[in-house]
Parts: structure tokens; sequence; C-alpha cells
């Protein structure tokens, strides 16, 4: 009767324990390359500082895995602290949600080489990433064409490329605005509009509030939108 029992507790038991190891809503894992001893933070931002969730001590393999329940999709950051480097090369935003995420990336590199997988919010994101830093390089020559042409006093050019410039804006915020509402089913939505064309007419944000699903419209930055809205409607009565 003991022989049989035993099995039984010890099934028991493994099933306790699997329990355990799901009980957390969100998993995130990952390789960094080459780092053989840091510190990795998970950090969100609260009350405009970023704070961590999470604590990850690397000792020898560069592999690492955090699980912990995720109330909505948030942008959270993974923060690497080198220890002996002051290098701004150190923290990856990634657009968690629940589920697993994986994110894989170098030491040399850490920022430029992360393949991020496991989040559509995130895979959107980086579209939307992809098409906006065409504008900032588009501003960012005008800045240094604008430079010269003031250095050398051609101020009809100055006030030209200052033309050029409010048109490129223009185009980042109506194309930031056309995304949120293409994708007003997913949380990516509301936070480009908050992060990216917050001063925006108002006209503009509440078409993508009514773009909004009703389960994104109750998601973190869903609810953060629509009291961003209600408190710029009062401003600006």
């Amino acid at each position: 009767m003991r022989n049989l029992l035993f099995p039984v507790f010890s099934l028991i038991l493994l099933v306790s324990c699997s329990e355990k190891k799901s009980d957390k809503n969100f998993v995130l894992s990952g390789n960094i390359k080459g780092l053989k001893n840091g510190t990795l933070y998970i950090q969100r931002i609260k009350d405009t500082v970023l704070v961590p969730i999470d604590t990850i001590t690397i000792d020898g393999d560069s592999h690492f895995t955090s699980a912990f329940n995720l109330d909505s999709p948030e942008m959270l950051y993974l923060f690497l602290d080198r220890g002996v480097t002051n290098s701004l090369d150190n923290n990856i935003s990634f657009f968690a949600e629940k589920g697993n995420m994986n994110i894989e990336t170098s030491l040399d590199y850490f920022t430029a080489d992360a393949k991020i997988t496991g989040s559509k919010n995130q895979a959107l994101y980086e579209e939307y990433r992809k098409v906006i830093s065409r504008y900032t390089d588009q501003n960012l020559s005008l800045v240094e064409k604008k430079f010269k042409a003031y250095k050398e006093g051609k101020l009809d050019a100055v006030a030209k490329m200052e033309k050029e410039q409010e048109g490129i804006t223009l185009r980042r915020y109506l194309y930031t605005t056309n995304f949120a509402v293409n994708n007003g089913k997913y949380e990516v939505a509301p936070y480009v509009a908050l992060a990216e064309i917050y001063d925006i007419n108002l006209k503009y944000l509440d078409t993508i509030q009514k773009a909004m699903s009703p389960k994104v419209a109750q998601s973190l930055y869903g609810k953060k939108l629509n009291e961003f809205i209600t408190q710029r409607q009062k401003a600006e009565k």
C-alpha cells in the first residue's frame, strides 16, 4: 500500500509545483551574448520615474528569465548595469503583454542588436518607429543645413527650412494619428497618442479615442488617454 501511495503523492507534488510555476501571467526570457557578469533591472515608469519590477543577477550564464503579473499591456524597460562602464547603450524598451516574450541581444550593442518577440503590440510599435525615424532623420538633416545657412547669413534659406520642418512635424503627427486609429484594437494606439502627439488638436485625439476597442479603452494607456482628453477639454474651455 505504501508503495502505491508514494508515486501518487509524487504525482500530486509534481502537479502542485507546476501550478506554482505558472501562476504568473507574464514571462520574459532572453540572452545577452557576451555578458558574463552584471545586473539586469526590469523597470516601469511610475509618476515619471523609472522604478524596478524585478532584479536579475548575471553570473556566468548570459541567459535570463523573469516572471511576474502584468495587469495590462505596458511599455517596460530592460536596464543593464554594466558595473564598470558608463555606456549609454544600456536600456531596451519593450511593449510587454501577457504571455511569453523573448529578448535576444549582445553586450557590445545592447540596444541596437535587440530582437524582441512574443508581443503584437511590440511588433506594431517597431513598425511605427521605422516610419517615425524617417521623419526624425529628415528633421535632423534640416537642422544641420539651417545652422550652416544661419552662420552664413542666409536668412531667407533659414526661413524656408523652418517651413519645411513644420511640414515634417505635420506629416509625423498625421501619420501617428492614422496609425493609432488603424490599430485601435491594440494598446499601442493610446500609447503613441500620449507619448508622441499629446499636444495635437483635440479633434484628432478624440478620433483616436473613438477608434479604441472597449478592451483597449479599459487598458492602462486607454484609461490614461481618456483622462488626458478630459483634462485638456476642461483646460481649453
